[in-house]
């Protein structure tokens, strides 16, 4: 198959999976080779996403390394079949591509946790909140730049009406995310009135972490939790300083569970939760 443009995360996925299913059985991509009928090259752009792969060769692949989870290589058959342009791909040459990969990640996942600490949730933000996150950007944005963002910050809220139905989505909200301000104190009671708001619709769970509650893990950092399909197929989105990080070994899954698992015992329970997203209100 043909050298492809650059990848996305989600095939960089795929072909990281076909290669820890090799390597789970200790066989070399020159062994791999010779069992695919095929030559090293083959496996190894595949692997790195740099080719693409069918279904059809999934599934080939994955009953020659002698994977036995039916349920987990249809996932993956499924991630080869996908094609086609998306809305997100309009930004592809205005935006970083790590933005473009989690509108990617969102619109595939089966459901999402989302815990933020100094800003409201992403899909839950208003354009003048989102003007004023990224009005703080170093360096300063241009004011295409900026517009671009907020575009495409309200494209991916659009998950939360899709026709089709949306993902069951999570929220836990630090105290702090709902006192700073992005902009001035008109921008962030509209946006605390809209987190309300949003916290009615039916797949929607809004909790708040106070600051009562004290430490917890991973204090410092916002996290975005997407199930996959199967477990073995989620992932976590952080922010780093250099842009945005996906994990996906198991290792790093398990914690990040952990991590959120905690925060929750933490967190107050949704009707507490909205009662004190009205008192923040009241105070603003």
């Amino acid at each position: 198959m043909a050298v492809r443009r650059p990848s996305t995360e989600r095939q960089r996925r795929l072909g990281a999976e076909l290669r820890r299913m090799r390597e789970h059985i200790g066989m070399t991509i020159n062994e791999a080779a010779t069992v695919h009928r095929t030559d090293r090259t083959t496996v190894s752009n595949t692997e790195s996403a740099r080719s693409g792969v069918s279904s059809d060769r999934v599934r080939v692949w994955a009953a020659n390394y002698r994977c036995p989870d039916a349920m987990y290589i249809e996932a993956l058959a499924e991630m080869a079949r996908e094609r086609g342009p998306r809305w997100w791909d309009e930004y592809r040459d205005v935006l970083p591509s790590g933005l473009l990969d989690i509108a990617e990640m969102e619109h595939h996942a089966r459901a999402l946790c989302s815990a933020q600490i100094m800003h409201m949730p992403g899909l839950l933000q208003l354009p003048d909140y989102v003007r004023g996150v990224f009005a703080e950007a170093v360096p300063a944005m241009s004011p295409v730049d900026l517009e671009n963002h907020v575009a495409f910050r309200l494209r991916r809220a659009e998950l939360l009406d899709r026709p089709e139905g949306p993902p069951p989505c999570e929220f836990l909200v630090h105290e702090s995310a709902l006192r700073m301000r992005f902009g001035d104190r008109s921008v962030l009671l509209r946006q605390v009135e809209h987190l309300l708001k949003q916290a009615e619709r039916p797949n929607v769970t809004l909790r708040v972490v106070p600051f009562s509650a004290g430490g917890f893990a991973n204090a410092g950092s916002s996290t975005l939790y997407a199930c996959g399909p199967v477990a073995q197929l989620d992932t976590v989105q952080i922010d780093v300083p250099t842009g945005v990080t996906f994990l996906h070994a198991e290792t790093y899954l398990a914690n990040y569970r952990a991590v959120l698992d905690r925060m929750r015992e933490r967190a107050l329970e949704p009707g507490e939760s909205i009662d004190f997203i009205r008192h923040v209100a009241e105070e603003i």
